[in-house]
């Protein structure tokens, strides 16, 4: 249906520029949503939203269709993360992995790398992927294209040799509070799913495997995945220490990636959790000039989010000091290389 769709628009897709497209990409639970979601109220860009799954194959006819349709209006709700953050069908969300698991059946295996070089040659699966973002762009009217997709992580030197001015955000946190958080919401997903066990089948289904029952880590480095299996931590530390070499391998490779590779680094820009909590303003506008976005809508839009983003106050970590002395333990290298202490 989506190459079908694609078949109709004719000359008027082909014809569609794809010009700096937006990847937001790091761990989860970092502050790529509430990135995301401040980057998408600019007029010029186009993202999927929690209302194009699952029919994510055809975002032309789809959200044509939804246009013309007289829908309710919709009261925003709190996501499933149970996190503050408000959604609703139309707030921007990670659906494009979708595709990607598609044409990649591998890409959330536990047991084989998951990077993709810019030595790789997809030639089916690339003219999908460009023709997919033209169709975003034409319904849409847009002119730049946006996605918040963890799992890019290892894909970014790809996509940069699919889009050679493309704009890529890697979000990052301290190490202690993004694996507090990260456990929390397995633990939360985990939990769902045995109250109903649909919640593990809707995760598989849109492409996140961050957390619960389904959980698989992005794989970096193949060695690392026998190292960490093996490793005896204890009772009370597997969890944590599953999150910490998490973290660890995956800013660890996109650091030594962004060192070997300048092109790569300065498509890059690395913003932490904990200045877009407290130096909001300052943050934010750094994010718009990196894009070439800093323009009237750009400010009206910091000046918007800048009251309302602050660092989370209804849970603290509850670690050990064994926990504690695991995490720095496993990360302290790679946080250091980010000046986290």
């Amino acid at each position: 249906m989506g190459n079908l769709e694609s078949f109709t628009l004719g000359k008027d897709l082909h014809n569609q520029e794809i010009i700096k497209p937006i990847f937001v990409s790091g761990v989860a639970r970092s502050g790529s949503t509430i990135l995301t979601e401040v980057i998408s109220q600019h007029p010029q860009l186009a993202c999927h939203h929690y209302s194009d799954f699952p029919v994510t194959w055809i975002p032309y006819w789809w959200n044509s269709l939804r246009k013309r349709l007289p829908l309710p209006k919709q009261e925003p709700q709190e996501r499933a993360h149970q996190d503050r953050l408000m959604i609703t069908g139309d707030s921007p969300e990670a659906v494009e992995e979708v595709l990607w698991t598609h044409f990649f059946p591998e890409a959330h295996k536990p047991d084989c790398s998951h990077v993709m070089s810019a030595q790789e040659s997809h030639p089916q699966f690339e003219k999908y992927f460009r023709d997919h973002i033209r169709k975003l762009l034409m319904v849409g009217n847009r002119q730049r294209y946006l996605a918040k997709n963890n799992y890019h992580v290892t894909r970014i030197e790809y996509l940069l040799k699919l889009f050679p001015d493309a704009r890529i955000i890697i979000p990052i946190r301290d190490p202690v509070q993004q694996v507090a958080s990260l456990i929390k919401q397995h633990r939360l997903f985990s939990q769902q799913n045995e109250e109903d066990s649909r919640v593990s089948r809707q995760l598989q289904l849109s492409g996140h495997y961050e957390f619960g029952p389904l959980r698989c880590p992005i794989v970096v480095d193949e060695s690392r995945v026998d190292e960490t299996r093996q490793a005896n931590y204890g009772e009370g530390l597997e969890e944590v220490a599953w999150y910490a070499n998490q973290w660890a391998d995956v800013y660890g490779f996109l650091q030594q990636r962004m060192k070997e590779n300048q092109t790569l680094a300065k498509a890059c820009l690395v913003i932490r959790y904990e200045e877009i909590c407290s130096q909001t303003e300052k943050s934010l506008q750094r994010l718009f000039a990196h894009l070439d976005l800093d323009d009237e809508w750009a400010k009206k839009t910091i000046d918007d989010y800048a009251p309302t983003i602050n660092a989370p106050d209804y849970y603290q970590p509850g670690f050990t000091a064994r926990q504690l002395d695991l995490i720095q333990k496993l990360t302290r290298d790679t946080a250091e290389s980010y000046t986290y202490s």
